[in-house]
């Protein structure tokens, strides 16, 4: 269904409103470099900052500027139940790929809570389904009896976005769910070792700089070309760490104005990288030739 690297893709903003253009840009960047499909409004893509209308155009200009070349997943979980059921049934009727819905923040809920919460998502749309876990953010662990009584239930939740560093759990939710059950990982250091235990493909932050080099350590699996993927994975490890110097997706949106792409521009209560940790990003962002001659090359691929 949905394999590889899916890129959460930022929310570009221009003197505080949204940078439609430069997010229709992002969108074509992702597509012409080999990505396998492209989120929004996700962890990375601000939806907190947002207000509903403009993560409903969000999900529009995305979908319109992939126009069906790759699989859009409109990120439509709220910590407010009804928000989700209008977000998600939104998405359905502009024509994304799949529903990426998060564990509600600051609620706290119960496993049963979530359970009946995603049940009732999962029953309000056609939609595929994607469950997205990220306890380091909402405070909540969506556990792996819980995913396994949703995907009986709702045949259309198909996958989990699993950002949880706890790969323990995210093996044997694998063993208890079964490899046909998509999982992808959200944390860009277990990207590779989640492909090498069955994984469907992940969803890294880092992909919005280095697409390319992000989508082809998919591709590189899928050829059964280990070892270049080994090696590829410790290659992007130093952009891994960059990125996430400060809240994501702060430094995220640093790099991308510094490589021309859109502006660097944050909503508060976030506020722009601090001027230590922009030394350090360009540093990085030197070792990778993605500064100087590097933007050019960056641009004309």
């Amino acid at each position: 269904m949905f394999y590889g690297s899916i890129v959460p893709l930022v929310t570009p903003f221009r003197d505080g409103q949204l940078y439609e253009e430069g997010l229709a840009a992002l969108v074509e960047w992702q597509i012409e470099s080999g990505s396998h499909g492209v989120g929004v409004t996700g962890t990375t893509g601000e939806p907190a900052a947002l207000t509903m209308d403009e993560r409903k155009r969000v999900i529009q200009v995305a979908v319109q500027a992939a126009a069906g070349r790759v699989p859009v997943f409109a990120g439509t979980g709220s910590p407010n139940h009804a928000e989700t059921l209008e977000l998600t049934r939104y998405a359905e009727a502009l024509g994304a790929s799949a529903a990426l819905v998060i564990t509600p923040a600051y609620m706290r809920p119960s496993q049963e809570g979530l359970f009946q919460h995603f049940r009732a998502v999962a029953q309000a749309t056609g939609l595929p389904v994607v469950l997205y876990n990220i306890p380091g953010r909402t405070a909540v662990n969506l556990e792996i009896d819980t995913v396994a009584r949703l995907r009986d239930a709702c045949p259309n939740i198909v996958g989990v976005k699993e950002s949880n560093k706890d790969f323990e759990h995210i093996t044997r939710l694998l063993g208890k769910l079964g490899r046909d059950f998509l999982v992808y990982s959200g944390i860009e250091l277990l990207c590779f070792p989640l492909l090498a235990i069955g994984g469907a493909g992940y969803v890294s932050a880092t992909g919005n700089v280095l697409p390319r080099e992000v989508a082809r350590l998919w591709d590189l699996v899928r050829a059964d070309r280990w070892r270049e993927a080994q090696d590829l994975h410790y290659w992007l490890m130093a952009m891994n760490d960059a990125v996430f110097f400060e809240t994501n997706p702060v430094p995220m949106k640093t790099a991308l104005g510094l490589m021309g792409r859109i502006s660097p521009e944050v909503r508060l209560p976030l506020a722009p990288l601090s001027d230590a940790n922009l030394a350090r990003l360009k540093a990085v962002m030197t070792q990778y030739g993605l500064l100087g001659e590097g933007v050019e090359a960056s641009k004309r691929t």
